[in-house]
């Protein structure tokens, strides 16, 4: 038997380090639904925001340490929807939205109708990333990202609590529609910017790199009102943009005629 030529045995298992960072984000995940559960909705939200950091390091550990493997990427994609799928409707839900049953019972259905909404379109959303990872620009996401879309969802939570505007239908409206209008950001057609032009080993300006700590400065002031400013401004910026081109076509396509 010739043993020469026989293929190298295969061997069975996963990458520690990068599925290790994947398994924070679950667990940041798992995590900020318990604290929600348990009234702490200050480190609920908090939760999601270290499952973003987690989230955006496994995958960039995995392709500079060249282990990416097609059971991280759905291992991935789970964790992701805990995260950022199940995790913000149910802090959401439980920080107010059940609540709103108090002002009818048509009410208390909009408010679990909005938590499921989200959640289900978070699940889609994933989805489609995964179908059209291969042939999807890489400068652009197709609808609002998931882990933006939950960062709204738990620095509006933070934010709230923090501040005490729980109080009253408005509140409890307002939470209902900045849930339900993530969901729909998600499922969009708009198209995001994706930040990933740049290898991570390209030089920038100097001046660009200064943006990196006076945005930290900032939030160091107010984190779940900044949060909120920030990723709230990063969803409408794709709606905004195509407003002002369908009104800036309009005066062109008159001239035309």
């Amino acid at each position: 038997m010739n043993l020469e030529h026989s293929p190298p045995p295969v061997r069975r298992g996963i990458y520690l380090l990068p599925n290790l960072l994947t398994t924070g984000c679950l667990f940041s995940g798992f995590y900020s639904i318990i604290a929600a559960t348990d009234g702490n909705f200050e480190r609920a939200g908090l939760a999601i925001f270290v499952a973003m950091v987690f989230d955006g390091l496994d995958g960039r550990v995995a392709r500079l340490t060249g282990t990416e493997t097609p059971f991280g990427k759905e291992f991935d994609s789970l964790a992701d929807m805990v995260a950022f799928g199940l995790a913000p409707a149910l802090v959401c839900y439980q920080w107010g939205m059940e609540r709103i049953a108090e002002y009818g019972a048509a009410w208390g259905r909009f408010g679990w109708v909005a938590a499921f909404f989200y959640c289900a379109a978070a699940a889609m959303r994933l989805a489609r990333f995964n179908t059209k990872t291969a042939t999807q620009d890489k400068r652009y996401f197709e609808g609002l990202p998931s882990p933006s879309a939950a960062a709204i969802v738990a620095a509006f939570v933070w934010t709230a609590h923090k501040y005490s505007i729980e109080d009253g239908l408005t509140g409890l409206v307002l939470a209902f529609l900045i849930t339900a209008s993530a969901g729909a950001l998600m499922v969009s057609k708009f198209s995001y910017r994706s930040f990933k032009e740049r290898a991570a080993g390209e030089r920038v300006p100097y001046s660009r790199f200064l943006v990196v700590p006076l945005v930290f400065a900032l939030i160091a002031l107010d984190p779940p009102v900044v949060l909120l400013a920030l990723f709230g401004g990063f969803a409408l910026s794709a709606p905004i943009q195509w407003l002002w081109r369908k009104l800036r076509r309009r005066p062109r396509d008159a001239a035309a005629g």
